[in-house]
């Protein structure tokens, strides 16, 4: 593994507890407004034209547009807040785990296995990427971080790659986070409504909410229930609500 591949797909180890990375406080660096249309999607690299075209085929389309947000909100904390790191992640690899994070949640996926949907979507993602043409430590980078998007914790470390995603999707789909004071002041109000307008959301709250609790019923032992009462953080974010 070279140290090139370390920096463009994200495998820099970081405290997985986000508060020791910002203090406890909602950001590092005060947040500007970014303009969406300044934010470039990776589209003409194949395989992630390829994997998009998968992930609109495969997910609900409430669930498409926060893959697609999520890429936008990383992006905009990876400028403002590690732009030590924005130069050297791949916006590839980046676009490729936000495509596939929430792949496990399909009904195809979800009544075809006993593993928890991080644990399947990152399987069927690692095997996906390896057919399209990823290297190996692309898409071994896109897996660990799929498995390990809601591993949210105090203790130990996680990939660079695995905080930022961690870090975007519980912006958009809890609105706070339990280690870092004032979350939702991490991204600029303007770059928000922008990023929702361009993505609706259109229900996501309520339609992952659900979801989260088809899981818990059907997996009890799922990995979702590593977060305390989930559905009703997501179904609760008051961050988000008004744009939904």
């Amino acid at each position: 593994m070279s140290s090139s591949e370390i920096a463009a797909n994200g495998w820099t180890a970081v405290p997985v507890n986000a508060g020791k990375i910002f203090n406890n406080g909602p950001y590092k660096d005060k947040p500007e407004y970014i303009d969406v249309q300044s934010i470039q999607f990776p589209k003409n690299d194949p395989i992630v034209k390829k994997t998009q075209q998968h992930a609109k085929d495969k997910l609900l389309k409430q669930t498409y547009n926060h893959s697609m947000r999520v890429y936008y909100w990383s992006t905009v904390i990876l400028r403002q807040q590690f732009p030590e790191n924005a130069d050297t992640l791949s916006p590839s690899t980046l676009a490729l785990t936000c495509l596939l994070h929430d792949i496990g949640t399909t009904d195809e996926n979800m009544s075809s296995t006993r593993l928890s949907f991080e644990f399947q979507g990152g399987f069927q993602a690692l095997q996906l990427l390896q057919e399209t043409g990823s290297t190996k430590d692309q898409a071994e980078a896109v897996c660990e971080t799929i498995i390990r998007h809601q591993d949210l914790g105090t203790e130990g470390n996680i990939t660079f790659l695995g905080q930022l995603i961690q870090l975007a999707t519980i912006y958009d789909n809890v609105g706070e986070h339990p280690n870092v004071k004032d979350f939702g002041k991490i991204i600029h109000e303007k770059t928000r409504e922008e990023v929702n307008n361009s993505f609706p959301r259109e229900g996501w709250l309520g339609c992952f909410a659900t979801t989260i609790r088809k899981e818990e019923e059907l997996k009890p032992w799922c990995h979702t229930t590593h977060i305390p009462e989930f559905a009703e953080q997501v179904e609760g974010n008051q961050l988000q609500k008004p744009y939904e």
